[in-house]
């Protein structure tokens, strides 16, 4: 390769990976589960309008969409959604339920036949009725799941409670016929787990202001003969506690994933199974999410790790994990078993997310589904490297940084290449070690990108996650601008070429890090929360009403907070150009956030874009969306670092 290698600046390589191509790689596989000896998971589909689909993968081998376009298979219980799908064979043909994203009503399917039909009915109250984590129980005729009811216009004017849903139908236009299980308790629910002997019940629940991983309660009760939910006790949680999954052996022994210890693990009737200073759980941002799995013999399946995740099995006898050989990294928070077969989801920095059988008899792991693809010659994807830094006073601080990397490039002598900076959103999650064209975009290009997993972040222990209370706007604008200078201490980086970007939570820190530090040249802004007085009074939705209670502190407290850290409210600070991407759609960070920052940034002199998608809600997920975004970025980036990334339409930046 030596004499075909050329000399160009960084920003300026010559990639196969376009922007189209990044596009149609976003997404991956979620909530795995058997239907039969089948595996389904629901899929998702960019060129088709960011709808995601329902997957069966037949004995045989073939994968089939089960639902055609447009039906859209996606809740929006507390925004963020749930699992939207469950469904049954009896040997002779199946059942499927599934949450229609338009219309959030409840449908059965038999796949073959007719059309979906609606179980659930509309209401013109506010959001609506919607549902998540639905759960056949055909001995009763009933769909079990939960119930999210706006009782008025207002974003807090809402209820959940775990719901029984007639099959036959009975409930589509009567609300009435809907059975609620139990008594309003809490303002948050998951769906209920059943015990093997059908006789209790065990789900979690939470309140205002805690969000799930500070603390929730583990509600058990008993079934009655009618069905509903007696004598509901909390068997486990607290405050401080956060239970992130229940479910139940075979033999009728409640399991639990609890961070009592400060990291979350498993528990089989209150008892410790695994010890161990990593997680065996993790943040509940969408309903029924999985990191175990009862075997039927006992064992359980877990998606466990600090920092990164293995697929494993866990004998909770001796407390030992082996883990499935292969080359996955990471596995995510879905999980299915059925006899001695796991499924799960899978991915690697070389390979994007699968779907991946575990065999428990013969301990041999195979990808069934969604396999990885190479777009690409795997020559041009990035090559991360983990690093721990040192922050202000000392503190670690995890990163994964991709250096420019081009099979067929190299720099001139004495130059050092553009960084940006990506900050997660979350702000309580983690950005994942794995191939990500968006990423690969960059770095084939010859722009570096260090993915920094901030305090706050997950996979490190509650002590880590905790960094960030009342710290928001602090210890992750720190931390990210530590890992951006030490890069170019070390002299792997352009001091003046830095860039930071995020969205959601990611967005406001990078908006934070533009008007509180000097270290970046300029920012990219997705979808971000940048008033937080605003944020926290009524525009925002109910799951994330009261996150900032925590974040930053109490409201009624601690007032001048707010306005101290909040971008909107010192546009005069920012002197980088920025971009700023929005979705017209999104109820979680709404669109006058943005529009209120760039009234007070009008006439400052500081070069902007703002583009904003119809259609578009929080997270873009169109096809179209993510080509034109990913250019837009790209352009920023080619105007303020002076280099010529070829063939990308200008970003026009205004004043």
């Amino acid at each position: 390769m030596g004499e075909s290698v050329q000399t160009l600046a960084y920003g300026s390589w010559p990639s196969p990976i376009d922007a189209a191509l990044a596009a149609a790689h976003d997404g991956r596989p979620e909530d795995v589960g058997f239907v039969g000896d089948e595996v389904w998971w629901t899929a998702p589909r960019p060129a088709e309008g960011g709808r995601r689909t329902l997957v069966r993968r037949h004995p045989d081998g073939t994968e089939e969409p089960v639902l055609p376009a447009p039906w859209n298979v996606r809740s929006r219980v507390i925004e963020y959604g749930g699992r939207p799908w469950d469904a049954l064979s009896d040997g002779t043909g199946v059942t499927v339920v599934f949450v229609n994203f338009a219309d959030q009503r409840l449908y059965a399917l038999e796949p073959g036949g007719a059309e979906p039909r609606p179980l659930t009915p509309l209401s013109p109250v506010g959001g609506g009725l919607r549902w998540a984590e639905p759960q056949l129980r055909p001995e009763r005729g009933e769909v079990w799941c939960v119930l999210e009811e706006f009782t008025g216009d207002g974003p807090g004017d809402v209820r959940r409670v775990p719901a029984a849903v007639p099959l036959d139908g009975s409930a589509a236009d009567d609300r009435g016929a809907v059975r609620e299980l139990v008594g309003e308790r809490h303002r948050f629910v998951t769906g209920p787990r059943v015990s093997p002997d059908g006789r209790r019940a065990a789900w979690l629940a939470w309140d205002h202001p805690r969000m799930p991983w500070d603390g929730t309660e583990l509600v058990v009760a008993d079934i009655g003969a009618d069905g509903t939910f007696e004598q509901p006790r909390t068997v486990a949680g607290g405050a401080e506690e956060s239970v992130a999954q229940v479910d139940w052996a075979p033999d009728g022994a409640l399991l639990f994933a609890s961070d009592r210890t400060g990291w979350w693990n498993l528990y089989r009737d209150g008892r410790p199974l695994c010890t161990r200073e990593e997680e065996f759980g993790g943040p509940l941002w969408k309903l029924g999410r999985r990191w175990f799995a009862p075997l039927d013999n006992g064992l359980v399946a877990v998606v466990h790790g600090r920092g990164a995740t293995a697929l494993g099995i866990l004998d909770p006898e001796t407390g030992e994990v082996v883990d499935a050989a292969g080359p996955w990294t990471e596995f995510t928070d879905t999980l299915a078993a059925h006899g001695e077969r796991i499924v799960a989801v899978g991915a690697s920095p070389r390979s994007a997310y699968e779907v991946v059988e575990l065999d428990a008899r013969t301990g041999r792991a195979r990808v069934i589904g969604a396999p990885h693809e190479d777009a690409v010659d795997p020559a041009y994807y990035p090559e991360p490297r983990i690093r721990v830094f040192t922050g202000p006073d000392g503190r670690e601080i995890h990163a994964h940084v991709y250096p420019p990397h081009h099979p067929e490039c190299t720099a001139p002598d004495g130059e050092l290449p553009p960084y940006v900076v990506w900050a997660h959103g979350g702000p309580t999650s983690r950005s994942p070690l794995v191939l990500d064209l968006e990423i690969a975009y960059f770095t084939s290009r010859g722009i570096g990108v260090a993915e920094v997993n901030y305090g706050g972040s997950t996979g490190h222990g509650r002590e880590y996650r905790n960094r960030l209370r009342g710290q928001w706007g602090v210890v992750d604008v720190e931390d990210c601008a530590a890992v951006a200078l030490a890069l170019a201490d070390e002299g792997g980086a352009d001091r003046e070429r830095l860039a930071v970007r995020g969205g959601s939570a990611g967005g406001w820190t990078a908006a934070a890090s533009l008007t509180a530090t000097d270290v970046y040249a300029c920012g990219t802004i997705i979808y971000p929360i940048l008033d937080l007085t605003g944020w926290g009074t009524g525009e925002t939705h109910d799951f994330e009403s009261q996150y900032l209670e925590t974040l930053v502190g109490p409201l009624a407290e601690v007032p001048q907070r707010y306005t101290e850290r909040s971008p909107a409210e010192h546009a005069d600070r920012v002197r980088a150009p920025f971009l700023l991407l929005q979705g017209l759609d999104d109820v979680i960070c709404p669109p006058a956030q943005c529009e209120r920052f760039l009234d007070r940034i009008a006439g400052r002199g500081v070069p902007h874009a703002y583009i904003a998608f119809e259609g578009e809600g929080h997270g873009f997920r169109r096809a179209e969306t993510m080509v034109r975004a990913l250019e837009a970025e790209l352009s920023l980036y080619a105007q303020v670092f002076r280099i010529d990334p070829r063939g990308i339409p200008t970003l026009e930046l205004t004043t």
